[in-house]
């Protein structure tokens, strides 16, 4: 189920939603890179005036709205960057065939910014960055049919999900700066924006 044996054109032609995600990923940090290069301004700060999901003790809840959305496409460093990429681009596409682009694409934003939502009102100060919120909301819809709908996923895509949530929830707890609220929230969102999907989905077809 999550292996990948598309090539480029064909995955770009099946998972146009997930393609896009990944380009502006990719672009925004290519993009913040050459202008701290030429601005001699660190990159994260101008992620953190620009983009980036940025919570003081004194503010409260964020203003900027856009902000909850923005933080999903910008990432702290390029190993970041690496591992939330790789992993949207292994686990995202079953789900995006599975729900439509559409649909794909309102999760994936949906989780994003229900991890901030968990962020801003769980956390301290904060600045947050990447789409691991969104990646979590992506586990957090298939483990919706692995409880549901068992016989959606074959047994060793369960156990690969498992994994990775044991995992992740370790690293969250363990590995400093590491935003578990992002994780929580967006792994919320996924789940309960899918089961939402499924019983519509369901009704529309009876």
């Amino acid at each position: 189920m999550f292996l990948r044996y598309e090539n480029f054109r064909e995955y770009i032609r099946f998972y146009p939603v997930n393609t896009i995600i990944l380009a502006i990923c990719v672009v925004a940090h290519v993009g913040f890179a050459a202008a701290a290069s030429a601005y001699g301004v660190p990159a994260p700060i101008l992620k953190q005036i620009f983009g980036g999901f940025v919570k003081s003790l004194e503010q409260g809840i964020v203003p900027e709205y856009w902000r909850y959305i923005s933080s999903a496409f910008l990432h702290a460093d390029f190993g970041h960057l690496l591992f939330n990429g790789f992993a949207i681009f292994v686990f995202a596409p079953p789900l995006e065939r599975a729900l439509g682009p559409m649909r794909y694409a309102v999760l994936f934003l949906f989780s994003a910014v229900m991890g901030n939502i968990f962020t801003n009102f769980y956390a301290g100060e904060v600045f947050s960055l990447g789409a691991s919120g969104a990646v979590y909301g992506i586990f957090g819809a298939y483990v919706y049919y692995m409880i549901f709908h068992r016989k959606a996923m074959d047994p060793q895509s369960k156990k690969t999900i498992q994994t990775i949530l044991i995992v992740g929830v370790v690293y969250s707890i363990v590995v400093p700066h590491v935003n578990l609220y992002a994780h929580l929230g967006g792994f919320v969102g996924g789940l309960i924006l899918n089961g939402l999907y499924t019983k519509v989905l369901q009704g529309r077809y009876r």
